[in-house]
């Protein structure tokens, strides 16, 4: 049997920008399901399945070299593809079961998808210079996340639009699987940001659904708001909305299906 397979762009309401998600409506042994991944190329390909007991769906995503605990943008183009495909009524909560957990997806309207996912509060690091040096940046504020994320906070939108980061120099690094750069927003954004990780395959990553649950848990208190409206300054660009409630992040925005066909390997 042939698996049916869509790729999806993720939080923008445009084709060819957001960032690209192949959705693979099956699961395999991890190996075959990394072979299709390092096919497909995108930063995440994620493999759904029905549940044989009916509570939902479950869910892994690979990047092109390894699996991930969580990821955003392809837990919404899952979502889409399932509301999208009828698989899924568009009034009621698509359920994943996860390596972080239960994860959930409701139609927005309009505003199309919202993800509930886990806060991931990050806390203070010291500085390490490779990592600043890595990223053309004199040394500065630095978190740590989960996994081996950390996270710059800049003074300006327009330092972090204008990184160009030596991802030979981060590949190096033997405990930094990524690194998030953020700063107040410009353009009526109340968040610019990048995400880069070339330690799991992602060079640049092009919209990063799960760093918002780090971003709003810094953000919010800083900036005083419950809803923040976020960008994510990659050549594609994309939008995010992100909203704390307790220890959750609710994420909302649009996606697209740009290829549907079937797997034949």
């Amino acid at each position: 049997m042939s698996p049916p397979i869509f790729v999806v762009d993720a939080f923008t309401s445009e084709p060819f920008r957001g960032n690209p998600a192949a959705v693979v409506l099956d699961h395999g042994e991890a190996g075959w399901m990394q072979r299709v991944a390092a096919e497909m190329r995108h930063s995440e390909t994620a493999f759904v399945r029905a549940r044989d007991d009916g509570e939902g769906y479950d869910l892994r995503w690979f990047s092109p070299e390894v699996e991930v605990d969580l990821c955003g943008h392809a837990t919404l183009a899952s979502a889409h593809v399932l509301f999208e495909t009828g698989r899924v009524a568009p009034d009621t909560t698509a359920r994943f079961q996860t390596r972080s957990g239960e994860l959930r997806a409701e139609h927005a309207g309009a505003r199309g998808i919202t993800l509930d996912f886990p806060i991931a509060e990050p806390v203070p690091a010291p500085a390490i210079p490779e990592l600043f040096d890595a990223l053309g940046l004199p040394a500065g504020e630095m978190l740590r996340t989960d996994g081996d994320f950390f996270m710059c906070v800049v003074d300006t939108a327009s330092t972090v639009r204008a990184l160009t980061p030596d991802f030979g120099k981060l590949r190096a690094l033997r405990n930094v699987r990524g690194v998030y750069v953020t700063a107040p927003g410009d353009d009526g954004y109340d968040i610019v940001s990048r995400c880069f990780a070339p330690r799991i395959g992602i060079d640049e990553d092009p919209v990063t659904g799960s760093m918002y649950c780090v971003l709003v848990a810094y953000w919010g208190p800083s900036l005083g708001k419950e809803e923040l409206r976020a960008f994510q300054a990659s050549q594609r660009g994309g939008e995010v909305t992100v909203v704390q409630k307790g220890d959750r992040a609710l994420l909302t925005g649009e996606a697209v299906t740009v290829l549907a066909g079937e797997l034949r390997a």
